[in-house]
């Protein structure tokens, strides 16, 4: 699990906005739902590469936001 500290200043390398938290089936992933891109995360670490994030559709974007956990707003 991400520590809060860390999920307060990660932002998406592509629109430099804040990401989400979800615990999804497959594990814990970073998702952007303004682009509807996840990144995933492996061993603890976020892997915020562009090129490396996948797109999200329509139905896995409401999933997601289901399980979604934002940011703390401090």
């Amino acid at each position: 699990m991400l520590d809060n500290a860390l999920l307060n200043i990660l932002v998406c390398p592509a629109d430099r906005g804040p990401l989400v938290l979800v615990d999804s089936a497959d594990g814990e992933l970073l998702y952007n739902p303004r682009l509807r891109r996840a990144y995933r995360i492996e061993d603890g670490i976020p892997v915020l590469l562009v090129d490396e994030a996948r797109d999200v559709d329509d139905d896995e974007h409401a999933r997601l936001m289901e399980r979604a956990r934002p940011a703390d707003p401090r």
